[in-house]
């Protein structure tokens, strides 16, 4: 569908970055995902911390899950390595990826379902083994791609479209990469791009595991249930000659606050989330008190966003493994394959 095709024709006068590059050399696909979707603001956010960081496109590498946030990778910067690999397993590819080639920049994106149901012992062993990479969690609170039902991280109390309650407690993933011992964690909102850039930069340039978890409005599953005109209704009550899909454009929801002020946020169905934004004074490395925060927070029913924790001295994946500096694929074939007489030597230790 040539209409999907964003067009070449560029402004001679865009700003340039260290490398010569405009924003547009990081763009990629048009997005096929709902009009006013979080998601799409969190792919501009990435492209213009990219651009900002003056990454070269061809020493990124994108990795995604099964889900619609793992459709944001082919989003941004078009020129870059990609691998979207099956449901939940994307941590296991790029600890693959990261180990052949350290010298690349990863951006692993996925989502609540992808990373705290299915993926949930993918995503504590990366953290575990501090891989290098930047994990871009696309938090919405419901699996968009098969319809809307509950994810691992819906609060407590939380309604579906068609009027379930859910009454199971959430898993937050922010709390749970602190325990975990992640050395970079943080949490912004898909709407306040004033936060978020800074964040994905900051990330880029921590060595070792580093989660950024984005509040992500989904547009299409937070309508309201009693509304005749609402999806649910329309599919009851009439009949389907061939078989469609249409979701009502609505617009992007952006947000700007202050820091240490909360902010309460009205998404598409008239539901609120209440943002509050660290202060000056907050410590963010301070893991005991970053939990603390967390908690206290939580318990007065609000997300607490900014940079929560970090760790900058931390052993990183290849430390912690002991690899050498030079990346694996480069390697020459002798020193890969040393030969039968330094297998044997190797086993003789287990005899």
């Amino acid at each position: 569908m040539t209409f999907m095709v964003k067009p070449k024709v560029r402004h001679p006068d865009l700003p340039k970055n260290e490398l010569g590059l405009t924003r547009r050399d990081y763009e990629a696909a048009n997005s096929t995902l709902c009009a006013g979707c979080g998601h799409d603001s969190i792919t501009a956010a990435i492209i213009e911390a990219c651009w900002a960081n003056s990454l070269a496109p061809q020493n990124v590498v994108k990795l995604s899950g099964i889900g619609c946030s793992s459709k944001t990778t082919a989003y941004f910067v078009g020129g870059a390595h990609g691998f979207n690999s099956v449901h939940g397993r994307m941590p296991s590819v790029a600890t693959g990826a990261n180990a052949a080639n350290r010298n690349l920049h990863y951006i692993g994106v996925s989502g609540d379902g992808d990373s705290l149901s299915i993926g949930l012992g993918q995503f504590c062993h990366a953290i575990r083994r501090n891989l290098n990479m930047v994990y871009m969690l696309e938090n919405n609170g419901v699996y968009g791609l098969t319809k809307g039902q509950f994810s691992a991280s819906a609060d407590l109390g939380s309604i579906l479209k068609k009027g379930d309650v859910n009454n199971q407690p959430p898993i937050d993933p922010v709390q749970l990469a602190i325990t975990l011992g992640a050395g970079f964690v943080a949490r912004s909102f898909s709407g306040d791009k004033a936060q978020l850039v800074p964040l994905i930069r900051a990330a880029m340039h921590h060595k070792g595991f580093a989660l950024i978890d984005v509040l992500s409005p989904c547009v299409t599953f937070n309508d309201h249930e009693g509304s005749t005109r609402s999806y649910t209704y329309s599919r009851e009550h009439y009949e389907e000659a061939v078989h469609a899909d249409f979701v009502a454009p609505a617009r992007e929801i952006s947000v700007a606050y202050k820091e240490g002020e909360s902010l309460p946020v009205t998404l598409h169905d008239g539901s609120q989330v209440v943002l509050h934004k660290v202060d000056n004074s907050y410590d963010p490395t301070d893991r005991s008190a970053a939990l603390a925060r967390l908690v206290e927070r939580q318990k007065q029913h609000e997300y607490l966003t900014g940079l929560l924790y970090i760790d900058p001295e931390q052993q990183e994946f290849h430390e912690l493994s002991g690899t050498p500096d030079t990346a694996l694929n480069q390697l020459p074939y002798e020193l890969l394959n040393p030969g039968a007489a330094a297998l044997s030597k190797v086993l003789s230790r287990y005899r």
